[in-house]
């Protein structure tokens, strides 16, 4: 349907796609920069976020799969 959602520089994001098969495009305002990346862990309690999916059978990435806890994070910015 063409809707977008604009996410500042610095601030963290995630997705869950509930649908088999389901595309995720996204656009940034810059090249890739690693010195910038980062991940902290989908499911940590202490953000106490429900993504409406069973851990069990989530699918990550390898960087998503090694993310630290909120509390052990240190933000690039």
């Amino acid at each position: 349907n063409g809707a977008q959602l604009l996410i500042p520089a610095g601030f963290l994001h995630g997705f869950a796609t509930i649908e088999a098969n389901t595309e995720v495009a996204y656009k940034v305002s810059d090249f890739y920069s690693a010195a910038h990346d980062g991940s902290v862990l989908w499911n940590d309690p202490a953000l106490g976020i429900d993504w409406g999916i069973d851990p069990a059978k989530a699918v990550l990435s390898d960087k998503d799969a090694k993310a630290v806890s909120f509390a052990e994070f240190s933000s690039p910015f």
